[in-house]
């Protein structure tokens, strides 16, 4: 099958894991319109919206020179990014669990800006694709397939002219180990750029002062792994069969979209990604 990136099945870690939780959550965070705009759906929560804001302020230390990077505080940009989810247009329900919110991503900034050295050193960043889409390549020109992902930050260590992963994260659980966003970060870098990948760590920011370490994965088992999830998107999505595990009743996953269907949301306004975006009512 010859390449073809407008009729190619896309992947990334956040829509294969929607498919893994629940295929007809994939289906309605990923596939489904909106009848009335012609937009996808999305939700939004006030975990959501705290982790948008505190990445957007670390990883924009990516653009300015090592030694550069905090020669001003962190949290001058860090109201300019709250705005974005400010209200209810960021999950917000009250004033009081906003502000609580805003203390926690508050205290995440400036733990990083306390823990600084990771962030000091030279960092690589890889191209993004056409039209503003993310980083991306065929997984599988045959089964015309696309991987996509953004990584957040990459540490170059010129010991050995390699790179090592470094992801944030802002909530509260550990990714688990059968996670497919290791695999996928490896399977990105080994196709878009040249050097090597020599580790990979998880930062913790709502309480450790450090990243941890995190092993890596072998290269031809990380192919396997996101490969067949691919393939099994691609199925569903050939035979549109995007079934709730929990049968008719829905489960934890797809009930939220289901409310949005029925009307029992909120729209709040549309999302970057253009996308609408609800709360429950």
């Amino acid at each position: 099958m010859s390449q073809d990136k407008y009729t190619a099945v896309w992947v990334s870690h956040s829509s294969m894991g929607d498919f893994l939780k629940c295929p007809r959550c994939y289906y309605l965070n990923n596939v489904y319109k909106n009848p009335k705009t012609g937009r996808k759906i999305g939700i939004v929560s006030p975990a959501m919206s705290l982790g948008s804001a505190v990445h957007e302020v670390i990883e924009s230390l990516a653009f300015i020179p090592a030694e550069e990077r905090f020669s001003k505080p962190l949290l001058e940009n860090f109201d300019k990014a709250w705005q974005k989810v400010s209200g209810k247009k960021g999950g917000f329900v009250s004033d009081t669990q906003e502000t609580e919110a805003k203390e926690r991503a508050r205290e995440m900034i400036l733990r990083v800006e306390k823990n600084s050295t990771p962030l000091e050193e030279k960092t690589v960043r890889i191209k993004g694709g056409n039209n503003g889409m993310p980083p991306n390549y065929f997984l599988s020109e045959e089964e015309n397939i696309i991987l996509c992902g953004k990584i957040d930050w990459l540490i170059h260590k010129p010991v050995d002219d390699s790179v090592h992963i470094l992801d944030f994260k802002t909530g509260k659980n550990e990714e688990k180990e059968e996670s497919l966003q290791l695999p996928i970060y490896q399977l990105l870098l080994k196709n878009l750029q040249k050097r090597k990948v020599s580790g990979a760590s998880y930062w913790y920011i709502d309480r450790d002062d450090m990243p941890a370490e995190a092993p890596l994965p072998d290269v031809n088992e990380s192919f396997e792994k996101v490969f067949s999830v691919a393939t099994e998107v691609k199925k569903a999505r050939e035979m549109k069969e995007f079934l709730c595990p929990k049968g008719e009743n829905g489960c934890f996953a797809c009930k939220p979209f289901e409310r949005i269907i029925k009307g029992q949301a909120e729209c709040v306004g549309v999302s970057e990604t253009r996308k609408d975006l609800y709360i429950s009512i």
